[in-house]
């Protein structure tokens, strides 16, 4: 499959297929993000895990460190993780159920579960999802991301992140957060353009709760 998809035309037409979200797109501007860039799935999903449940910050301090032990600087790799010692990712401040999945991340590369990029771009959604979820750390959201992030994938709707969430209570003026099963009916509505939708939402709750320091993501 190809990656990526035309913003341009994605922007036009979701934005007559929304008004109230073409509103917002107008106001924030155009979204530019380049899915050329070459990627290996088991750094971008070492990432994600090394990001999970903390904040950006703290999440980029603790990457770095690991970077810094890999034996090619600013890769995460099977190889990399295979040579180092639990005991020094400890002390990078990797706790031990990152530990754990991170090196179930990396037998499942080693054993083909998680597939090279270029195996990865030849699959579906659905089967990308199915395959990499079995990875122990790994969930349907962090592979959405990737879905989006990396593969850019057109279609992706994110329903159980927050921050879609927020967005979409915004640009739909609700009283409440809507639930992830009524923001699958009316993502129905940005179709086939979700992950453009996705982006925006996000930006809708940047644009509206700045951050005081913007930070990196685990799939920036």
């Amino acid at each position: 499959m190809r990656r990526g998809f035309d913003l341009a035309r994605a922007r036009r037409e979701l934005a007559r297929s929304d008004p109230r979200l073409g509103a917002w797109m107008r106001r924030i501007g155009p979204i530019e993000r380049d899915f050329s860039r070459p990627f290996d799935p088991l750094d971008a999903l070492a990432r994600s895990i090394l990001y999970q449940q903390l904040s950006g910050k703290a999440a980029a301090t603790i990457t770095g460190r690991v970077e810094a032990l890999m034996p090619r600087h600013g890769r995460l790799s099977a190889a990399g993780f295979a040579a180092i010692e639990d005991a020094a990712l400890r002390t990078a401040g990797v706790s031990r159920q990152k530990i754990a999945a991170l090196r179930d991340l990396t037998a499942k590369s080693l054993d083909g579960v998680v597939p090279n990029a270029r195996k990865l771009a030849t699959l579906d959604n659905e089967t990308i999802i199915e395959q990499l979820t079995q990875v122990r750390g790994i969930g349907r959201w962090t592979v959405e991301m990737l879905l989006m992030s990396r593969l850019g994938r057109p279609d992706i709707l994110p329903v159980d992140d927050l921050g879609i969430r927020k967005g979409a209570q915004r640009v739909l003026e609700l009283d409440a957060l809507p639930t992830p099963k009524a923001l699958v009916a009316h993502g129905e509505a940005w179709a086939p353009w979700r992950t453009l939708a996705s982006f925006y939402l996000w930006r809708v709750v940047d644009f509206i709760e700045p951050a005081a320091t913007p930070v990196r993501r685990s799939q920036d």
